[in-house]
């Protein structure tokens, strides 16, 4: 079937949905946007590894598909699939959380090397080296690089997290509504600002990273194809990116505490 025909049907099933509410036209629309789960589920598979079964991330993502296609409103003039990537992706990350899956002395250690960031780069006005960060925590190069894989999944779920709790990140900025308070609006303004920023300043590597995942839409194996280094390795890259970005947008987010 064409993309063409493809949109056609989908469209047509939004319109029958949103005025009858027919449990089988709801069915079809899960069916039609199922894909969206297996996409998702296997990008956020790059931090899981072993942690977490492939099948589980499936199962956590339908909850999120069903919660979309229930709340979904065709008159905002939003993509469904914007809005129910976001409600895939949290429904699986809030399902991981309810598990408790990431030890605790897992969350202490990503905190502290978030804190040897941030205060690294503060004092020093740039991007810190690995063998910085290294010195300051009083570890080796290497043993860097273990703990680097280890905080992954940590850092991809406090990243969520502080998005959601201190920016409303879901749906509500996916819908643009513009009845939303001009200082909300404001504030988000200024936080794409602060990410967009960190992007900028990353070291080029990780940048390449961040804007082959985020906005290429590379898999992990196609981005280390291209870079010529192990996924592991851009594993590393990406995390570290991560780190540096949360570090700025904690620092975003105290200035604006400070000035309240």
């Amino acid at each position: 079937m064409s993309s063409d025909r493809t949109n056609e049907k989908r469209d047509e099933l939004w319109e029958k949905y949103s005025k009858t509410k027919d449990l089988g036209i709801r069915e079809q629309l899960i069916i039609e946007y199922s894909y969206l789960i297996k996409y998702i589920a296997g990008r956020l598979n790059m931090y899981l590894g072993s942690n977490v079964d492939y099948n589980d991330l499936m199962s956590y993502g339908v909850f999120g598909l069903i919660d979309a296609v229930d709340k979904f409103d065709i008159n905002k003039g939003v993509k469904f699939e914007t809005y129910a990537s976001l409600r895939i992706r949290g429904s699986i990350i809030d399902s991981m959380r309810e598990l408790d899956w990431v030890p605790r002395s897992l969350r202490q250690k990503s905190k502290q090397l978030e804190k040897v960031y941030g205060e690294i780069e503060n004092e020093l006005g740039r991007s810190v080296t690995d063998k910085e960060i290294a010195g300051r925590m009083g570890i080796s190069v290497h043993e860097f690089g273990k703990l680097l894989n280890e905080v992954n999944v940590s850092v991809l779920v406090s990243l969520e997290e502080y998005m959601e709790q201190n920016y409303e990140f879901g749906g509500d900025i996916v819908s643009q509504d513009r009845e939303a308070a001009p200082e909300k609006q404001l504030e988000l303004a200024g936080l794409r600002d602060v990410l967009g920023e960190g992007i900028d300043c990353l070291p080029e590597k990780e940048r390449t990273v961040i804007t082959l995942y985020y906005y290429e839409e590379l898999t992990l194996k196609e981005i280390s194809s291209i870079m010529g280094v192990s996924e592991s390795r851009i594993s590393q890259l990406h995390t570290k990116a991560l780190m540096r970005m949360r570090g700025k947008l904690s620092r975003h987010r105290n200035s604006l505490l400070k000035d309240a």
